[in-house]
């Protein structure tokens, strides 16, 4: 039973793998931790319940990676993701404490999976979780429970008591009751503000109705909010944000990871003019798949389509809705409502223009495209195989990367620049400080898990000092 009466050392606010890293690390410090889950039990986690992997340095091969992966090559792969927008300094500290995330969560009841193949080619550089997020959350629900971390679900966070950057506590609707909850250190991990379809078109505009939510509804934005409006200094780019392309046909909220489609690399995008935009081959898919939302959101009415043939089919991973199919392109493009004789150009000006190589999805291969714009830079293969498929996509949103400043030890920084008595935040409420644009598959959890553990520890020292 939990006792809210009690003064807890560290409140965390939020159920994901931040949050739980959090609590567990602040547990083993010797601190009394509570939890405050908005969801129920069975949706505890947000976003992480969608998740298979997480990015981290590592010196040598493993029973589930492939080869080495260095702090400097990942560090080198998260400039090019976000073309420079990062704080080095936060990001380096991330990277180089990354490479004991392997073990540690490991030692909190996480198991990984052999390394995969396939189209995303992460086995060197990836862990995937076994049984993929939810058997990861249960793994650290688990420990926390056995190590003695309070949790309630169904707790909903309504206002915080905030002196001059200094927690004091909180209310929370639990129950049908506003409960007031008292602890000498805050952590927040919940999450950032893509549920919030109003907030998002403060920037979006109306394009931000035709967005889809990849994770959970529960991600208003609400303990951002009440931390930026207490005087936390805020960082990122409020239109930056994780969006991948995800088939049009998903629900609004928590479609997670089966509707997200990994097969532009295989064939073209167009838009609902049947006219291609972008060049679908410009990299390795796990390092661009994340652009691939923005560059939707940007065509007309937030709608694309891929556009492939049949020589393809079995080659990547397929979406929970099959794809549509049809005889000719002409068919094609009645079938997805779109101007048939501009499709059927599109297909045969980009066919035109394909110059053969050896076709390679795992490297950046020499199939090309020439005199066409935009170009296709690698993987390019005529279209020509019938039968002709398509998947329509939207932009899925993951989360969002305004957030709230934090330091090498995950404190809070508020807007004079101070550092904050004793507020800590982790996971996708301060990705922004890593992640000014761009993503690379697994990076998220990396931020998560990492700040996580630095912000539990932490806190615990604080509130017991």
């Amino acid at each position: 039973m939990v006792d809210l009466i009690q003064k807890y050392d560290v409140l965390v606010i939020g159920g994901g793998n931040a949050a739980l890293c959090a609590a567990i690390s602040a547990r083993l410090e010797g601190a009394s931790v509570l939890v405050l889950e908005r969801a129920t039990k069975f949706f505890r986690g947000g976003n992480t319940r969608h998740t298979r992997n997480m990015r981290c340095a590592h010196d040598a091969a493993t029973d589930t990676l492939t080869g080495p992966y260095p702090e400097e090559e990942l560090f080198e792969d998260l400039l090019r993701v976000t073309e420079g927008e990062t704080d080095e300094e936060l990001a380096r500290h991330m990277i180089h404490h990354s490479k004991d995330m392997l073990n540690w969560i490991v030692e909190q009841g996480v198991r990984f999976q052999p390394p995969l193949g396939g189209t995303l080619g992460l086995g060197r550089t990836n862990s995937f979780f076994l049984g993929g997020g939810r058997a990861m959350l249960n793994a650290l629900y688990n420990t926390a429970a056995r190590i003695g971390v309070d949790v309630l679900y169904e707790a909903e966070v309504t206002s915080m008591e905030i002196d001059n950057g200094m927690f004091v506590s909180a209310t929370a609707r639990i129950g049908g009751t506003d409960e007031t909850v008292r602890a000498g250190a805050l952590v927040a991990a919940a999450g950032g503000f893509e549920s919030n379809i109003e907030w998002l078109k403060e920037y979006w505009g109306e394009a931000a109705e035709n967005f889809l939510i990849r994770g959970t509804a529960n991600n208003q934005g609400s303990i951002l909010r009440m931390l930026l409006d207490a005087g936390v200094q805020e960082i990122g780019d409020p239109t930056q944000c994780h969006a991948v392309a995800i088939d049009a046909r998903a629900p609004k909220y928590d479609g997670g990871i089966i509707t997200r489609l990994d097969c532009v690399v295989f064939g073209i995008v167009v838009n609902k003019h049947a006219e291609r935009f972008y060049d679908e081959g410009e990299d390795i898919w796990p390092k661009r798949y994340a652009i691939w939302g923005r560059l939707v959101a940007q065509q007309p009415d937030q709608i694309a389509y891929i556009v492939f043939d049949h020589s393809v089919l079995t080659k990547f991973m397929p979406s929970l809705f099959p794809p549509i199919r049809a005889d000719t392109v002409g068919e094609l493009a009645q079938k997805l409502q779109i101007p048939a004789e501009t499709l059927e150009k599109t297909v045969s000006d980009f066919n035109g223009a394909v110059v053969d190589g050896t076709f390679d999805h795992t490297i950046l291969d020499d199939c090309h495209t020439e005199g066409l714009e935009p170009p296709k830079t690698h993987w390019a293969q005529r279209l020509e195989t019938p039968p002709y498929y398509a998947y329509p996509v939207r932009p899925g949103i993951t989360f969002t990367y305004l957030g709230t400043r934090v330091d090498k030890q995950a404190k809070i920084i508020m807007k004079d620049g101070k550092p904050s008595a004793n507020m800590f935040a982790a996971g996708e409420i301060m990705s922004g400080n890593v992640l000014g644009k761009g993503y690379a598959a697994g990076i998220g959890m990396t931020i998560g898990s990492v700040f996580g553990r630095i912000a539990g520890r932490e806190a615990a020292h604080n509130a017991r000092n």
